[in-house]
């Protein structure tokens, strides 16, 4: 059996979903509860004296000092770290093209984009080079990826994983999650990494359950909602087959089936781009330059020096989404964009609230249709961001929710039925992601 070091490196050509595979013992692991369990790392987290680059040219050379806590919990725990994974620029994409380093290709049809951000985590999981891999959740950066390669994509509520050491792209929204090819391995990952920080204001000081022992839970009486705006056109045929078949086994193992409204679903990706985009301007103003990462080699005023440094670092993505993030805050306009979706913010979560008041968990395709080839939609950003139209709700609300498995489209595609319950009830979401789960995996041939 090959080791998992010997997979990343036998596959990585072909997938690309590495940026860098370190050697046996490259991050020193200890003794632990994971007990020498792999992992990958998405290259937006630190890891001390090794290079964060962020799949940015203007980090391409820089190293970080010290490691991110949701990273060091799992070392310490005894994980074993292989690699650093590839990514979508910044996090900044749904389809893992926007890579300064090339895209990911998705092991079940190298001709597919494998999702994003977190593509190069995905795969990783996906090929076995990993037993679990990190990667961030800020639309559905996870989900995605996990619902395109049939793995187990989970992200937690808002503020229950600690965000230091992460480099930030939307902080309001931006998640640590984990992808796995068992429950059993993402419900034992995420008890580590919960929990409150010090070096983070925004992760919570919320009790901790113990997640791997809710998987085999009786999930008799629990009451799932079928909100009717998630299932209207655009689904694929496919697809919407697999979330009815994934629903008769949750009424099988003895749910009750509501359907419920979540009224403003048509305005979350309006609402997710204007302040995801505002807060990357702001958060990405940090990279000048001057302190670290890139700088242009040619002799320019300050001002000049910015501008030029920051044009020759940043992809395409990554500046569209800075000028619209810095349009949306300006004068005249912050008013009329940013302000009010911060208002239908609160109108969407109170959705989620009252939908939450008549049942456990929420079903819901994870996407609208399987991975679709690359380049396809490169050059249409509408059309790519729409692609989040299931996956950002979560996000917006703070709520937990997990992509899982379900079964293969007529294509041999994976599709992932997305769960989503209240904030800070992920054991919720295990045992019922347990009763739709179908591994997949089984079937993949590299």
């Amino acid at each position: 059996m090959p080791t998992p070091f010997e997979i990343a490196r036998t596959y990585n050509p072909k997938l690309n979903c590495f940026l860098r595979i370190f050697n046996e013992g490259t991050v020193p692991s200890q003794a632990g509860k994971l007990n020498g369990l792999t992992v990958g790392v998405k290259d937006v987290f630190a890891l001390a004296d090794q290079r964060l680059t962020c799949a940015s040219k203007i980090l391409e050379n820089f190293k970080s000092q010290y490691t991110a806590t949701a990273v060091q919990r799992l070392i310490d725990a005894g994980a074993v770290i292989v690699g650093k994974t590839n990514m979508d620029e910044f996090a900044m994409g749904s389809s893992n093209e926007n890579s300064a380093f090339g895209s990911v290709r998705n092991p079940w049809d190298i001709t597919r984009v494998p999702g994003g951000s977190s593509g190069g985590s995905a795969v990783a999981a996906a090929i076995g080079a990993c037993r679990i891999t990190l990667g961030t959740d800020t639309g559905g950066s996870i989900r995605q990826p996990a619902a395109f390669t049939g793995t187990i994509g989970f992200k937690p509520t808002y503020g229950r994983i600690s965000r230091y050491g992460l480099t930030a792209f939307a902080s309001s929204f931006d998640t640590v999650g984990t992808f796995g090819r068992s429950l059993e391995d993402t419900a034992i990952a995420l008890e580590i990494m919960s929990g409150k920080d010090p070096h983070d204001m925004t992760s919570a000081d919320a009790p901790v359950e113990e997640y791997s022992a809710s998987i085999g839970k009786d999930i008799r009486g629990l009451t799932i909602g079928l909100p009717k705006e998630y299932f209207g056109e655009g689904i694929e045929e496919d697809v919407r087959e697999a979330i009815n078949e994934a629903r008769t086994k949750l009424e099988k193992a003895g749910c009750k089936i509501v359907n419920v409204s979540l009224p403003h679903t048509k305005y979350c990706v309006a609402v997710y781009y204007i302040l995801t985009t505002a807060e990357a301007s702001s958060n990405l103003a940090r990279f000048d330059g001057i302190r670290y990462g890139h700088r242009t080699k040619e002799q320019l005023n300050l001002l000049d020096a910015y501008k030029k440094t920051r044009s020759e670092g940043f992809g395409t993505e990554v500046k569209r989404r800075i000028m619209l993030g810095t349009y949306v805050l300006s004068a005249g306009y912050y008013d009329a964009y940013y302000k009010r979706a911060q208002q239908v913010r609160r109108l969407i979560r109170n959705d989620f609230a009252e939908a939450f008041k008549v049942c456990d968990a929420i079903l819901t395709p994870t996407t609208p249709t399987t991975a679709f080839k690359i380049g396809e939609k490169v050059n249409d950003p509408l059309s790519m961001y729409l692609n989040d139209i299931f996956t950002v709700s979560a996000n917006i609300a703070g709520t937990p929710a997990v992509s899982i498995p379900i079964g293969l489209d007529s294509k041999g595609l994976p599709i992932g039925a997305q769960l989503i319950a209240d904030s800070f009830k992920e054991s919720t979401l295990f045992p019922l992601s347990k009763a739709i789960h179908v591994d997949v995996l089984k079937d993949l041939r590299l």
